[in-house]
């Protein structure tokens, strides 16, 4: 039993879409396999890209690591300077667990309505 949605779209089917349905019908043609060279290429570019990225970054991390171990080495000296009161704040300045809430509250609303009107 054939469905009325496709018996209603052969009876509507003009000269363009017949045309249309030959050219899909028709065979492949022969090309030695140059689509699937052509496929593989793009696939290796686009995983070159994709890498070549975090493979910089770890090479640039690799050659900063001993400059920058040689730089808190030379600051460390300044920790003794700087008086200890300097790093210990009152309690009176540090949030309460209601407003921490709150502002994660207010960041996930504002997240969510950002991804709302971003789809509209």
């Amino acid at each position: 039993m054939k469905s009325k949605i496709i018996n209603m779209a052969d009876k509507t089917s003009d000269a363009q879409d017949q045309l249309l349905e030959s050219v899909f019908h028709s065979e492949a043609i022969p090309d030695d396999g140059f689509s699937d060279r052509i496929v593989f290429t793009i696939r290796r570019r686009i995983w070159i890209n994709r890498l070549a990225l975090p493979v910089a970054a770890i090479i640039g991390a690799a050659f900063a690591l001993k400059p920058a171990a040689q730089l808190v080495i030379a600051l460390l000296p300044l920790l003794n300077i700087v008086p200890g009161d300097l790093f210990s704040a009152p309690l009176q300045f540090l949030p309460q667990l209601q407003m921490i809430l709150l502002g994660g509250m207010t960041f996930g609303a504002a997240i969510t309505l950002f991804k709302v009107f971003e789809e509209t």
